[in-house]
């Protein structure tokens, strides 16, 4: 099974951190047109309003996906929903619900308040799920809130900062993702390593040298090939 590179194109990274973060919509096209002729299949992106704050408003998440859809057209961009760029669950659902230009997928974090009904909001407007597994905690929640045979795929993300634990931490997920309650729902593994180099790319999100990431495809999609991906520090998605 060929390995799918979604490439995330700036994450909560600032200027600071790196000079050629792309924020406005016209960086994030450019960065986006040459993420997809280097190889990318798939985009995940962190729009920006003009104050340089990340947003979940309406206004610059549909300048931020015109503008790479412009440019990239047939490839599918996944937006962030993280409780770090609206921390409030009922404003972020009503923001959310505001959306009038729709991503094709949204990277959602399991562990979050609200992040079910959000979900639910989401899937019914046809937007797949990219659901994001921080810890044990959040594979179990996953695995009973139902969702886990109406998303795109599951990305099991620990975030530790020691490769050993981090691994660790990722094969514990994956046993709960696994239990018999679930497996009927489930389809094949593919493990993409962020606790040694690499050369993918996702979410806060730069370069490789972070904890383990391993993604899995849920039901709705059992044929979703896998994403490689690559993080140097704790996410923001």
């Amino acid at each position: 099974m060929a390995a799918l590179l979604q490439v995330a194109l700036n994450g909560s990274r600032t200027a600071t951190e790196h000079p050629g973060i792309p924020r406005t919509p016209g960086e994030l096209a450019q960065a986006a047109r040459s993420s997809v002729a280097a190889g990318a299949r798939a985009l995940h992106l962190h729009p920006y309003d003009s104050a340089g704050l990340e947003t979940l408003a309406a206004e610059p998440c549909a300048a931020a996906i015109d503008a790479v859809r412009a440019v990239c057209p047939g490839v599918p961009i996944s937006l962030s929903t993280s409780a770090a760029i609206e921390p409030d669950p009922a404003r972020r659902r009503a923001l959310v619900a505001g959306w009038t230009v729709l991503p094709e997928l949204v990277s959602a974090n399991q562990g979050e308040p609200g992040i079910a009904k959000l979900c639910a909001d989401l899937i019914g407007r046809g937007v797949g799920i990219e659901a994001g597994l921080l810890g044990v905690a959040d594979a179990a929640a996953f695995v009973r809130s139902g969702l886990a045979n109406r998303c795109v795929r599951a990305l099991i993300e620990p975030l530790a900062a020691d490769p050993t634990q981090a691994v660790a931490d990722a094969a514990l997920m994956e046993e709960s993702w696994s239990a018999p309650a679930s497996r009927s729902s489930r389809s094949t593994t593919a493990t993409a390593s962020r606790a040694g180099p690499s050369t993918s790319a996702r979410s806060r999100e730069g370069t490789a040298s972070g904890p383990a990431s391993r993604t899995r495809p849920c039901s709705r999609t059992g044929a979703m090939r896998p994403i490689t991906r690559a993080s140097s520090a704790p996410l923001s998605r």
